[in-house]
């Protein structure tokens, strides 16, 4: 159901409206990057968030018509966080080979990497910011893709371009005012979220807790100054001391600080075998990882809004989505009836 809205003096046509019958997860397959085979170049499983809805469509929880289908990101909408200097230099293909860390995008056409790698993350950034909407109205919400969580309002890295966690918050404070004042992002990709962890500097409206390899990308020593929680780990933790971890320091911001949202990014690199997170939690350890935080937002009455963010092994689309399956059989979340 396409639509514009306009509020506090913007227009969007990012926040869309979803039917009863649908459930709020979004995705759309234009999230996958396809381009000439040089996605095979970079670890990252570039059909990642392809292959997470076909597990959930054949568990038979969602299919495409009880999904939430997102717009593109537009240059305006993408304007309320990053700067045109910024945007424009992505139409340098030399710029955009860095930031998605694939070198021989830089020889590529800049009209061929808009399509085949911008593209995409423009409809995984719009996603995002449609998620953090349904999240307020259902109570919940997961953008099959999103998390670009090294991205900031002036620069990209990592894999990240757009800065969809910044652009997520700033639509929800700029659209709700009445509803939501105070944001907690709970970061728990195996790397440091530096990108908007710059963007909130400071900023008293967002509460940050970060959990991280800190032996690993990106060591950003000044983004570290504006975490709130900050939980440094070791390579190799494994499940005990993470699960632990993650549960206690979430419970001690959660006393801290009263947010009338959550944003989860919810990175599956921490798993065991990832040649990027370099921590050793099992799949077992993710899905009760996910299921806690979940479970902890929902005691709280705080509506939660989960992104995919990074894994880098082909298996993690299957963990993200039997982790889905599982917080609906434990009733977290709930939408029309599942398929089976």
């Amino acid at each position: 159901m396409e639509q514009t809205k306009i509020y506090s003096g913007s227009r969007t046509s990012l926040y869309l409206d979803i039917t009863p019958e649908q459930w709020p997860v979004v995705y759309r397959p234009e999230y996958n990057v396809r381009f000439l085979g040089l996605e095979k170049i970079h670890p990252f499983d570039a059909g990642k968030w392809g292959n997470i809805f076909k597990l959930l469509k054949t568990a038979g929880l969602v299919d495409e018509s009880r999904i939430a289908v997102p717009n593109e990101a537009t240059k305006e909408d993408l304007l309320v966080v990053h700067t045109k200097k910024y945007l424009k230099s992505l139409n340098c293909s030399f710029n955009v080979a860095a930031i998605a860390e694939v070198p021989p995008l830089c020889l590529v056409p800049n009209y061929l990497v808009q399509r085949g790698y911008l593209r995409p993350m423009r409809y995984q950034t719009g996603g995002s910011i449609l998620a953090g909407k349904l999240a307020l109205e259902r109570g919940w919400a997961i953008n099959v893709g999103g998390g670009f969580h090294h991205c900031s309002g002036s620069k990209g890295g990592g894999f990240c371009v757009y800065a969809d966690i910044t652009l997520l918050i700033h639509f929800v404070f700029n659209h709700h005012p009445r509803t939501v004042q105070n944001v907690m992002i709970v970061d728990l990709d195996a790397h440091q979220g530096n990108g908007y962890q710059r963007d909130f500097k400071d900023n008293p409206n967002v509460y940050i807790i970060d959990v991280y390899n800190k032996g690993i990308y990106p060591f950003d020593g000044r983004a570290k100054d504006y975490i709130n929680r900050k939980v440094e780990l070791r390579h190799f933790t494994e499940d005990g001391e993470y699960l632990d971890e993650v549960a206690k320091n979430f419970d001690e911001a959660l006393r801290e600080f009263s947010p009338q949202l959550i944003v989860y990014n919810a990175g599956t690199d921490i798993l065991k075998g990832d040649p990027l997170g370099c921590l050793s939690v099992s799949p077992q350890g993710i899905i009760e990882r996910d299921e806690l935080v979940f479970r902890k937002a929902r005691a709280h009455n705080i509506p939660i809004v989960m992104l995919t963010s990074g894994g880098y092994l082909k298996k993690t689309a299957r963990i993200i989505a039997t982790s889905i399956v599982n917080l609906h059989e434990m009733g977290l979340i709930r939408g029309p009836p599942p398929r089976y």
